[in-house]
């Protein structure tokens, strides 16, 4: 027998060692749906069931698998990957409430749902395939794929924040789609909750709250968008709280999505907020570049058109609010493509994204609205950002709303300064140098400057 007809039995003993060295989450999350395949003397495949997963798998763990066979066998060895084909069983046609009906002979067998059939609300283009996944969402999709795999177990409820354009729904959506397709007998529940407020009220108004009662009780999994939206409105926050009661006592999954923390959601009861908060929370952070560029690069490819790397380079370099954000520019520049049957050169690209590029969110800050996120991020007034108090907690505050008055705005120190109580510009001067100092030596300033900043774009964005 050759050497490398041996290599299925150094691949089990391989994955043993892996499975030494890294969590049991991560193991069962990207380990237990790798096969072998087969394997000559220089190169041994594995089998995995998505392109998205074989990427995946690659960026975290290629080292890590050739350098413990080569330990194993004492020879260099590639591992390389093929996609194997999901086999799909044909399901019975969907009932009008999104269940299937019961068979018997089925009960206990794992199934999958028909690919084409989507669960009621659900957008079935948004997958974890779909998903580019960096250093900025990391944690939230191997959450979400862990919860998406086991749901009701570990982490329930999940609380996924971020901002405008980072994600969220597009998460909450692959959660739901998978589950649908690999759970087959579960009821998936899907509505923003300005929807879910606005059923609650027509049942109230139509005397049909038992109903409205029985469709989110009785949902195997649950998931709610923009929970912010809940602010104030107290008698829907009640019959969410006695909701979430009744599943997790059931052992159901849950899972929301909300464009900030929940303990910066105002008006929101204590009792609710603790629910919220009592499973897991994970927040998405706006793409670094080289996340920014695949999105870019999986969109071109979806879409079947070719852009230069140095157009999409362009895009990421002067675009960095959120993803939805990148995707517009990316539009335009395919729009203007295909449209003028032209291929876009560094120059054109330039001319057509002139006025993204121009910032027009930036051009909509104002020192108020700086004032008004600051002053909210610290539990503070605007007025006391612009009243004579000197203490710690007002005066930190102050001295970072001017820096960052003059890091994204136009206006002067002079400007500034009267637009802090009508202080002197030295005071202006004095506060940015003092703010510079300290991002030298402590980096964690630099983190609350660029949320901030961030918070300041997506509030004129409003504006």
């Amino acid at each position: 027998m050759s050497e490398w007809q041996d290599n299925r039995v150094f691949w089990d003993e391989a994955l043993k060692e892996i499975q030494q060295q890294i969590s049991e989450q991560e193991f069962v999350m990207w380990f237990q749906q790798i096969h072998y395949s087969d394997s000559d003397e220089q190169t041994l495949t594995l089998s995995v069931p998505s392109s998205f997963y074989r990427d995946q798998v690659k960026q975290r763990y290629l080292n890590l698998m050739e350098t413990t066979l080569e330990n194993l066998t004492g020879r260099s060895l590639q591992v390389d990957f093929q996609i194997r084909k999901a086999e799909i069983t044909p399901s019975p046609p969907l009932q009008a409430t999104g269940t299937r009906p019961t068979d018997k002979k089925r009960a206990n067998a794992p199934s999958e749902r028909a690919p084409q059939s989507t669960a009621p609300g659900l957008n079935q283009d948004y997958t974890f395939e779909s998903f580019v996944v960096g250093d900025n969402n990391r944690f939230a999709a191997n959450a979400a794929m862990a919860i998406a795999r086991n749901p009701g177990t570990t982490y329930n409820p999940c609380l996924i924040y971020g901002g405008v354009g980072l994600g969220k729904t597009h998460l909450l959506h692959s959660i739901g789609n998978t589950v649908w397709h690999t759970h087959d007998q579960s009821k998936i529940v899907y509505v923003t909750a300005e929807d879910f407020t606005n059923e609650f009220i027509r049942s109230i108004q139509e005397n049909r709250t038992h109903l409205f009662k029985t469709k989110y009780r009785n949902a195997d999994v649950l998931l709610i968008d923009d929970i912010h939206f809940l602010q104030k409105k107290h008698e829907t926050q009640e019959e969410l709280f006695h909701t979430f009661n009744a599943l997790f006592d059931a052992r159901k999954q849950m899972i929301f999505t909300s464009d900030r923390p929940v303990s910066e959601i105002k008006d929101i009861t204590e009792r609710l907020q603790n629910r919220f908060t009592r499973g897991l929370t994970v927040d998405l952070q706006p793409p670094q570049m080289e996340t920014a560029m695949a999105i870019l690069k999986n969109k071109t490819v979806k879409r079947g058109v070719t852009v230069a790397d140095e157009v999409i380079t362009l895009i990421c370099q002067k675009i960095t609010t959120n993803v939805r954000d990148l995707e517009a520019a990316l539009t335009k520049i395919i729009a203007y493509a295909e449209l003028v049957n032209k291929e876009v050169t560094l120059e054109v690209a330039q001319q057509q994204l002139k006025d993204f590029f121009s910032s027009p969110l930036q051009n909509n800050i104002t020192v108020d609205i700086i004032q008004r996120v600051v002053a909210d991020y610290f539990n503070l007034s605007p007025s006391e950002l612009k009243g004579k108090k000197r203490t710690r907690q007002v005066a930190f505050p102050r001295q970072m709303a001017m820096y960052i008055s003059r890091e994204v705005t136009e206006a002067s120190m002079t400007d500034v300064g009267l637009e802090f109580g009508g202080r002197d510009h030295t005071t202006v001067m004095h506060a940015c140098q003092r703010i510079s100092s300290r991002m030298r030596t402590d980096p964690t300033i630099d983190d609350i400057i660029q949320t901030l900043i961030r918070r300041i774009k997506e509030e004129s964005s409003r504006a």
